[in-house]
């Protein structure tokens, strides 16, 4: 009989692996040696000055979409989203779909007070929360056909491009300076899309150098599914390797890899998938393998299932998510890691109608809703795997600690990447300075 408990063997026989080569490649890869020295008014060093040292922000992304910015029933659960969402996560995903940025032809929902739509704060609305907050957005979606507007429905190639043009020209002009990461295209494996463009063997390539472009200074991401990212063969005419090393070869200035992990199985799929989804060697592998075309790695979309409140099924999914952020974290090519959906009972259900809406929130049979995957609970308390995330970014992943200046005034140590907060302790009073260690790669 099927027990759930056995997907945990995919990791706990390569425990090994965790406890070594991971825990091995955090410290190579994600720490780096800092040195700064201390000094009196006048420039000479001081000795044995008092110094405490506080990590205030990690220079690798950790972030989720942010869909349900303001969104929610009550002004309290508004605030316990965003409270718990700056509490962890210094990226968030904003919704650039095109389908609800420009629903109608000319009229547009960037700016805060735009007509409402489900799960699609305005662009505006979620820059403002990442600005106050530390925390960097990212775009998702700029020519992900599947969200193309049904006004482009049958529309000629020669008619979307105008159109995509147009488009991409906005966005710069509103965007450009604000959000590193632009992600190009996304999910190219659909049988059919909404525009005749879709079909063009130049949609990547066209896409790709339109945005470079418009966005010269940004980070381009391509991005795909789970089944292809993960499940097929490493081989380099797996569907996702071959088309990006196509594009490539066709000059599109693809600059990092998006891969999901929406483990979108039932109870009973899980296990058969568990090998490919959870094995941290395989995983690893994976990442090795996408790694040769481009060495810049995102995991764009992470799904992972509780199937239930139960607070067995919970902890399952605390311990799987655990560890997959173990082996990404340990990766030299990954670069940011999103979960998707932070609470229960808001994931997407087709046909997002205001009756449908109202009838969907908190039913968990419906939808994406089904796997229970948030990290918070529909009342928004936090799980497990919460809790876990929380204690492996804040505290495993974080380098505080108090030390004395040398003889010369130097303090030395090795830290993760990211900004610090420096206090320092002379016989003249307390002085605080802000400073950042970065990765040279």
């Amino acid at each position: 009989m099927y027990n759930r408990g056995d997907v945990l063997k995919y990791i706990q026989k390569d425990k090994g692996f965790l406890d070594t080569i991971v825990k091995e490649n955090i410290d190579k890869y994600r720490k780096g040696e800092a040195a700064f020295k201390i000094t009196d008014e006048n420039g000479e060093p001081l000795s044995n000055a008092s110094v405490k040292i506080k990590q205030v922000s990690h220079e690798f992304k950790f972030g989720a979409n942010i869909f349900m910015l303001d969104e929610l029933e009550s002004d309290e659960k508004n605030e316990a989203y965003k409270k718990r969402f700056k509490e962890l996560f210094n990226m968030a995903t904003l919704p650039f779909y095109w389908a609800s940025i420009e629903p109608k032809k000319g009229e547009m929902r960037y700016e805060k007070g735009c007509a409402p739509y489900y799960r699609r704060p305005s662009i505006d609305l979620c820059i403002e929360f990442c600005k106050e907050n530390g925390i960097e957005p990212r775009e998702h979606g700029l020519a992900y056909e599947h969200h193309f507007p049904s006004w482009l429905e049958g529309a000629s190639s020669d008619d979307v491009k105008i159109e995509l043009e147009r488009r991409y020209k906005e966005i710069s002009e509103r965007y450009a300076d604000k959000i590193p990461t632009i992600e190009v295209t996304n999910e190219m494996f659909w049988w059919e899309g909404v525009s005749k463009f879709y079909d063009d063997d130049e949609y990547i390539e066209w896409c790709f150098k339109l945005a470079r472009k418009y966005f010269p200074k940004n980070q381009l991401v391509i991005n795909e599914a789970t089944e292809e990212s993960w499940c097929e063969v490493r081989r380099a005419n797996s569907k996702y390797y071959s088309y990006i090393r196509n594009a490539l070869l066709c000059g599109a200035p693809i600059d990092a890899i998006g891969m999901q992990f929406h483990a979108f199985y039932t109870r009973e799929r899980e296990l058969e998938r568990a090998n490919s989804l959870y094995h941290p060697t395989n995983v690893y592998n994976y990442l090795d393998f996408y790694s040769k075309l481009i060495n810049a790695l995102q995991i764009t979309e992470i799904t992972i299932p509780a199937y239930s409140n139960d607070a067995y099924d919970e902890e399952i999914q605390a311990e799987i998510l655990e560890n997959l952020y173990k082996v990404w974290f340990s990766h030299p090519a990954v670069e940011q890691i999103i979960y998707w959906n932070l609470v229960d009972g808001y994931a997407y259900v087709e046909n997002p109608t205001p009756e449908r809406i109202r009838s969907t929130q908190g039913n968990m049979s419906v939808g994406e809703n089904k796997y229970y995957a948030g990290l918070l609970r529909f009342d928004m308390s936090p799980k497990p795997a919460y809790l876990r995330l929380k204690k492996l970014i804040t505290e495993e992943w974080n380098t505080s600690l108090e030390s004395s200046s040398d003889e010369n005034g130097y303090i030395y140590f090795r830290g993760f990447y990211g900004d610090y907060e420096v206090e320092i302790e002379t016989e003249n009073g307390i002085i605080k300075k802000l400073f950042s260690l970065k990765n040279k790669k």
